[in-house]
C-alpha cells in the first residue's frame, strides 16, 4: 500500500528549455507551463506513484485539466527557477515560481492547476488508485467536469464549420489542424500541452491573418509579444489525428495596451461539433529598443482595426 506523505510543499529546480527562447533571449508563456507541468508531476512522484507506475499499475493517465498562469515577470533562457507546489489535493494545486534576481527573490508565476486520473482503455491493469488519489480517478477527461456548460454545437446540413464558429459577420478567427501523435497522451488523446501550443499557434495566425504578424512588429515597431495572463482547459477528449477546429476571438482591449482572447477548440463528430478545450489569454507588446524600452507598447488605430476585425 502507497500512502501520501505529510509534507505540504513540493519544490523543483530547473531551467527552461532552450526552444523556448524566441526573441532576444526571453522566454515564452509555452515554457513557463511547461516548467508547471514538471513542477505537478514531481508532487504526485513525492507523494507516490508517479506518472508512469500509475498507468502500468492502475490504468490511469496524469491528466492536467486545468491549467491558469499569471505572469508578473520575464523570464530568461538561463535562469534557474524554483517551483513551488502546494496543495493536498490534484484538484486544488497551487503554484508559484521565482528566480534569485539582483540579489532577491522575484516572482515570476502564480498558477492554479487541477489533475485527473483518466481510466485509460489501452492500460493492460487495472488496482485500484492509491486511497490519497481516489478521488481525482475519472472514467473519461469530460468526466472531470471542468466546464459545468460546454459549447457542443449542432451542425446542419449543407452548413460549414465555418459558418458554425466563424460566420463573416462575426469577429471570430478559424484555424483547423490535424491532430498529431506528440501533441497526444497515452495513444489516445490531445494532451493539455498540445492545447497550449495551438494557443501560441492560433494568436500568431490570428495576428498575421490581421496584417500585424510578430515578425513585422519586431521589425518595424521593435515590439515584442508580452502574456500577463493564459488558463487552458480541457473539456472533452480530441483523439489522435482527428481535425481539430480552433476559434481565436479578440474579447476586450484593455487600457489600450493590452487584448484579451479566447480559444475554443472542436472535433467534427457527425453532425455535432464536440467541443474539446477552451482557453484564454491576455497579451500586449513591449517595447525592446529607443527611449521607451521596456515600456508596454500602446496600440494605434491600425493595431486596434486588425483586432477588431474592421477595414481600414
Amino acid at each position: 500500500m502507497t500512502s501520501a506523505p505529510t509534507a505540504p510543499l513540493t519544490v523543483l529546480v530547473g531551467r527552461p528549455r532552450y526552444e523556448g527562447a524566441n526573441i532576444r533571449t526571453w522566454i515564452g508563456f509555452k515554457h513557463f507551463i511547461y516548467l508547471v507541468e514538471e513542477a505537478v508531476l514531481q508532487w504526485l512522484r513525492d507523494r507516490g506513484p508517479g506518472a508512469r507506475d500509475l498507468f502500468h499499475d492502475h490504468g490511469l493517465g496524469v491528466e492536467v485539466v486545468d491549467c491558469s498562469v499569471q505572469l508578473p515577470a520575464v523570464l530568461e533562457v538561463d535562469d534557474e527557477v524554483r517551483v513551488e507546489v502546494t496543495g493536498e489535493s490534484g484538484s486544488r494545486l497551487a503554484v508559484q515560481m521565482t528566480v534569485h534576481r539582483d540579489g532577491r527573490e522575484q516572482l515570476v508565476l502564480r498558477g492554479k492547476v487541477r489533475i485527473a486520473l483518466v481510466a485509460e482503455p489501452a492500460a493492460t491493469a487495472s488496482a485500484p488508485a492509491p486511497a490519497h488519489l481516489a478521488d481525482l480517478v475519472v472514467p473519461t477527461v469530460g468526466a472531470a467536469g471542468v466546464l459545468a456548460r460546454p459549447d457542443h454545437r449542432p451542425i446542419g446540413a449543407g452548413e460549414t464549420v465555418a459558418d458554425v464558429l466563424a460566420p463573416a459577420w462575426s469577429n471570430a478567427f478559424l484555424w483547423s489542424w490535424r491532430a498529431p501523435y506528440f501533441y497526444c497522451h497515452f495513444s489516445d488523446r490531445v494532451q493539455h500541452s498540445g492545447y497550449v501550443r495551438a494557443l501560441e499557434e492560433v494568436v500568431d495566425r490570428f495576428l498575421a491573418a490581421r496584417g500585424i504578424s510578430v515578425g513585422r512588429l519586431v521589425r518595424e515597431r521593435s515590439w515584442i509579444p508580452v502574456v500577463s495572463r493564459a488558463r487552458v482547459r480541457l473539456v472533452e477528449a480530441a483523439r489522435m489525428e482527428e481535425e481539430v477546429h480552433t476559434v481565436l476571438t479578440v474579447t476586450d482591449v484593455l487600457r489600450g495596451v493590452m487584448f484579451d482572447a479566447r480559444m475554443d477548440c472542436y472535433v467534427r463528430r457527425d453532425d455535432r461539433l464536440v467541443h474539446t478545450a477552451t482557453a484564454s489569454i491576455l497579451h500586449g507588446y513591449a517595447i525592446s529598443a529607443g527611449p521607451r524600452a521596456g515600456e508596454l507598447a500602446e496600440f494605434d488605430d491600425e493595431v486596434l482595426r486588425a483586432l477588431s476585425g474592421t477595414a481600414a
